[in-house]
């Protein structure tokens, strides 16, 4: 199998990686706009491949969530390790997403900040000093300030994500990092989940408990127990539930259910 990401594959993964959020869902967030991106290359990569190309379609539909302009470099990295992956059956396919989850903070941190804490208000800016004056470059100015900077970061970003990923994967590999690096992706991964739980749930208890004259606020309690304690249950009894096959839209009226029950008892907030 020759690894090579020609134009025509080149540019049909840089033109679907616009359709990114064009199915975002909060079970797998972009995940289903990411495989449709790589999905060309996969099929060239397992076209001999049933098993291996469902496997690998499965796989790129796990959550994924990034700031949509450096996405073209994980795509272009991913690619490259799909290639190492059937070229050598002794390689970790596992390393693929915990990879792709390592890339999700920093990049998306690096994009939020760019593009739209920098070139979005710098756009809207310069658009509306324009539009104001009832000028037609208004809107031009806007869409071209930002959207400028937003294609060659995912051009180039998929160039080199793909170009310095083959060379970068070749390194790991015969420099016997590779399990290191594993282990340290999976680490990044497991704290990423973590600080979404944290960021993202913010369960808390507003009771309050009058015992002999004291107040009793309970969330104290439980913050000093666990920061967050009630988020880290809340998801762990939802991995649970998916680990037992409970259907997802099962466990979302559930969860509006349970939520709006005790938020009218005052239980949780």
């Amino acid at each position: 199998m020759a690894r090579e990401l020609d134009k025509k594959e080149f540019n049909t993964i840089f033109w679907r990686s616009f359709t990114l959020l064009g199915s975002f869902n909060y079970e797998r967030m972009e995940g289903l706009g990411f495989l449709y991106a790589i999905l060309p290359s996969l099929k060239r990569i397992y076209k001999d491949d049933v098993e291996g190309l469902k496997e690998a379609e499965h796989r790129h539909m796990e959550a994924f969530n990034m700031t949509v302009a450096p996405s073209p470099f994980v795509m272009g990295l991913t690619v490259a390790m799909e290639e190492q992956a059937k070229e050598d059956p002794s390689f970790d396919k596992g390393t693929i997403n915990a990879l792709k989850v390592s890339l999700m903070g920093p990049l998306s941190g690096i994009g939020d900040t760019f593009f739209w804490g920098i070139f979005r208000v710098l756009a809207c800016s310069l658009g509306a000093s324009f539009a104001l004056q009832g000028n037609i470059l208004g809107p031009i100015i806007l869409l071209l300030v930002f959207n400028i900077p937003n294609f060659l970061t995912r051009y180039y970003g998929l160039k080199i994500g793909y170009g310095r990923g083959a060379g970068f994967l070749d390194e790991l590999t015969s420099s016997g990092k590779m399990n290191l690096f594993t282990y340290c992706a999976g680490i990044v991964g497991m704290a990423s989940v973590g600080c979404l739980t944290a960021s993202w749930i913010g369960i808390s208890s507003p009771l309050v408990l009058n015992i002999a004259g004291n107040e009793i606020i309970i969330q104290e309690y439980l913050d000093q127990l666990c920061p967050q304690v009630l988020s880290l249950a809340a998801v762990l009894i939802v991995l649970r539930l998916l680990k037992n096959k409970v259907s997802t839209m099962k466990i979302t009226i559930g969860i509006i259910v349970i939520a709006f029950v005790l938020g009218t008892l005052g239980i949780i907030a």
